[in-house]
This record gives C-alpha cells, sequence and structure tokens, in this order.
C-alpha cells in the first residue's frame, strides 16, 4: 500500500469545485466518484428524506440518456461496479471499473449527477421502491435500534432524523421539490469529484474540468448546530415484538475534527474491535448471552458518539446492560496493558487498511475529507501515524471524559419493558 502515501493531487476550479486525484500504479481498476454536502442533517422536519430520494431519481435518466434502462445498460457493458449513499452530511455517486473505461467512467457518473430529469412516472414508481426500503430496515431490529438511538440523542433535531425519511414525506413529495433542493444543494462549491485508480492526472482533471466548469458555483448549505444538553442518563424503548432485544448504548463524544479522535478509536478498538475485544470476550464468551456484540465511533462535524451494540435474549437485557457498563467502567480506572493497547492499535490500523484496497473506498477516504474542509487531507498512513501514537493514559482520560451519567443513552428495540424500571438500572 506504499503508492498510497500523501499520493493525490488536488485541484480547485473557477467556480469552486475541487477534484481529488489519487493514482494507484497498481490497480486495474479506476473509480469515479462524485461527492456533495448534501444529506439528511440538511433537511428540515417537512422534507425529511428528499436527498435520499434525490439520489435514486438521479440514475432514473439524464438529458443525454433518457432513462434508468440505458444507464444500467452502458455501466454493465463495461462491467462496472456502481452504486449511490446518501448520509447524514453528504451524498455521493460512484462507479468503477476497468482502468481503460476511466473517460467512459467520468462521463456517465457527471451526466448522472449534473444532468439528471426527475421523471415524473419514474418518481412516482420510485415512492415504492423508496417506502419498501424503509420498511426492510425497519423490520431488521439491529438497525432499527441504531434509529431510535439517534432519535434519542439529538431529540427534535435534524440530526435524529431517519435519511431515509417518513413514508408520509416521501408520498408527497414532488419533481418541484426534486429541482429546488437540487438547485439550493448541488452547487460547485459544495461538490468534490474524485478520481481514484490507474489514471492519467492530467487527462482526467482536463475532461472533469470542461464537464463542470459550468455548474453553478454556490457556497456549501449552512450545517445546522446541534444542541446538547443532557444532564442524566436517558433511556428509549422501542416495542417490536421480537425474539431477541437489541440494544444500544451511546456515549457523546468528539467531532471529527478534534484531536482527541484517534485515542477515541483507540479506546472502541479495545472494548469492541474484532473476536478478542473486552465485549466480545465478556458477552459472548464469558456470559454467552449474545451473537453480536461491537463498539463504533461516529464522529459527525459537529458533533459525535460512541456506540456499543448488542442483540440479546429478552430475558437477560438487565444482564446484557451491566456486563457492557463494566467494562465501561474498567477502562474509566485501569490503564489498558501494554500488550493490548498493541493489539488495539495493529487490530484498527490493519482494518483501515484493507477496507481502502479497492479504488471505490480509498476515493470515498480522500474525497470526504476534502469535502468536509479537513484542515489537511490525510493519507493511510497519516491516521496509521496518530493510532501508534495513542497512549495508554490518553485512552483513559478519553474514558473517563466520556463515560458519565450525562452522557450515556440506551435505545432498545424489543418486547415491551417499563421506562422507569430500565432507568433505574441504566446508570454508571
Amino acid at each position: 500500500m506504499d503508492n498510497m502515501k500523501d499520493n493525490y493531487t488536488k485541484t480547485v476550479l473557477e467556480n469552486g469545485l475541487r477534484i481529488v486525484t489519487v493514482p494507484m500504479a497498481d490497480s486495474n481498476t479506476t473509480t469515479v466518484m462524485v461527492l456533495v454536502e448534501a444529506g439528511s442533517n440538511y433537511e428540515q422536519k417537512a422534507n425529511n428524506g428528499i436527498s435520499h430520494f434525490l439520489e435514486h431519481m438521479c440514475f432514473k435518466g439524464t438529458t443525454n440518456r433518457p432513462s434508468s434502462a440505458t444507464i444500467n445498460y452502458e455501466l454493465d457493458a463495461m462491467g462496472s461496479l456502481s452504486n449511490a449513499f446518501t448520509d447524514n452530511e453528504d451524498t455521493g455517486y460512484f462507479a468503477k471499473a476497468h482502468y481503460s473505461k476511466t473517460e467512459k467512467l467520468i462521463d456517465i457518473v457527471s451526466d448522472i449527477f449534473l444532468n439528471s430529469t426527475f421523471p415524473e412516472a419514474e418518481m412516482e414508481r420510485e415512492k415504492g421502491v423508496i417506502i419498501e426500503e424503509i420498511n426492510m430496515y425497519e423490520d431488521s431490529p439491529s438497525d432499527k435500534v441504531l434509529d431510535v438511538l439517534e432519535e434519542l440523542l439529538y431529540s427534535g433535531q435534524a440530526a435524529g432524523r431517519n435519511i431515509a425519511g417518513t413514508r408520509e414525506n416521501i408520498r408527497k413529495m414532488t419533481r418541484q421539490d426534486f429541482i429546488d433542493y437540487k438547485r439550493k444543494h448541488y452547487t460547485a462549491g459544495a461538490t468534490t469529484v474524485v478520481v481514484c485508480g490507474r489514471i492519467n492526472e492530467q487527462k482526467v482533471i482536463e475532461q472533469v474540468e470542461k464537464l463542470f466548469e459550468a455548474m453553478p458555483k454556490g457556497e456549501p448549505a449552512t450545517l445546522p448546530e446541534v444542541v446538547e444538553n443532557q444532564t442524566k442518563p436517558e433511556v428509549k424503548p422501542f416495542e417490536k415484538d421480537t425474539d431477541q432485544t437489541h440494544l444500544a448504548i451511546g456515549f457523546r463524544a468528539y467531532n471529527r475534527y478534534d484531536e482527541k479522535v484517534p485515542a477515541l478509536r483507540v479506546l472502541s478498538a479495545v472494548l469492541g474491535g474484532g473476536m478478542s475485544s473486552r465485549l466480545f470476550q465478556k458477552m459472548r464468551e464469558e456470559l454467552g448471552i449474545c451473537y453480536y456484540t461491537k463498539s463504533i465511533v461516529v464522529p459527525s462535524r459537529n458533533y459525535g458518539s460512541i456506540v456499543l451494540t448488542a442483540g440479546v435474549s429478552s430475558d437477560r437485557l438487565d444482564e446484557a446492560i451491566d456486563g457492557l457498563l463494566s467494562e465501561v467502567r474498567k477502562l474509566k480506572t485501569e490503564l489498558v496493558a501494554e500488550e493490548e493497547l498493541r493489539k488495539a492499535k495493529d487490530y484498527g490500523i490493519g482494518n483501515l487498511f484493507m477496507r481502502l484496497e479497492p479504488s471505490n473506498v480509498l476515493g470515498e477516504f480522500y474525497g470526504l475529507q476534502e469535502l468536509f474542509h479537513d484542515e489537511v487531507i490525510k493519507s493511510p498512513e497519516d491516521y496509521a501515524r496518530e493510532i501508534r501514537e495513542v497512549t495508554a493514559e490518553e485512552v483513559r482520560e478519553v474514558a473517563q471524559e466520556i463515560f458519565v451519567n450525562e452522557s450515556m443513552n440506551l435505545a432498545t428495540v424489543g418486547p415491551v419493558r417499563d421506562q422507569s424500571e430500565l432507568e433505574t438500572l441504566f446508570k454508571l
């Protein structure tokens, strides 16, 4: 992976569009990705879900390719992998194929992003698709519990709303809603184009510039501030007729720019990174209480959290909460031993480099840093160096700072439980 060291070029067009090219000399593929600062955190309650719905609609036809069938045929004819995604703070469109198809990839992805026509008939059909996607996640308790936790953490704010939106919102959206939303958010100043793989950088930059130079300038929309004024442990049970109860414990933590994030990532790896982690050993190997348990760091631009999850037999929920919190308490008082600290770091670094091998994942890695206006675009080696420098004392300091009653939240999905009973149980 040495070819990834500080190996990118950033170009800014006159209209403010940013281009990041990442050459990978040994790769047989190229990924073209367009990222834009538009996601559910930019939405209002009344149009919640429009960022995600718009992402779907961009594949339904363009001024140059009149239907989804035309787009899909061209992509399939290259043997490409293509997709799109919507998150709280960004939307991305990408396609990946053999490097000899780079020019064609840039042409198709840019067309999808710039020239979508939002056909009315397709939009009405796609409403059913989106609603079924919402239903799918509702039927998955391990996914649903994370939504319930976000609602608890950021109640009444955009950050606490579901990315897919509500069924009611989806049903009433119109073609004009898409046109207005795209005009406001899909501007050059809010967009980053990433081309990653075996590429001729100069040719790529020239082609992207030609295709995007007429894109309206615009500035990124203002990301709403997130209000966090929690004073005690909070609990939110969601009743669902399931054999298990899925639980998520979330602690408020740091935004993506905070210098303590590397220590938080190491702490998370100690807790729930892999089968030798503390949570796995405690919950699965010692107590035999769950099939899965993990720890996730969620650093957004102006807020962040660390989340512990598990799915357990409903009659052992109390025991599961106690088991998870017992491991949290230890990190506040005891230094992580040198060997365990080294293992957690190696796990995190190794996992990062394995994930970044495909050109589409590496492109997203560089592209999101640029999109989110990080002060410096870090290479994977930069991230690894930050992780290696974390000390046991820093891990304990982070644990002491974030693992407090005023910061902890519990969401559950499963058979009904008395909320006051859970509140009595849920404290450090």
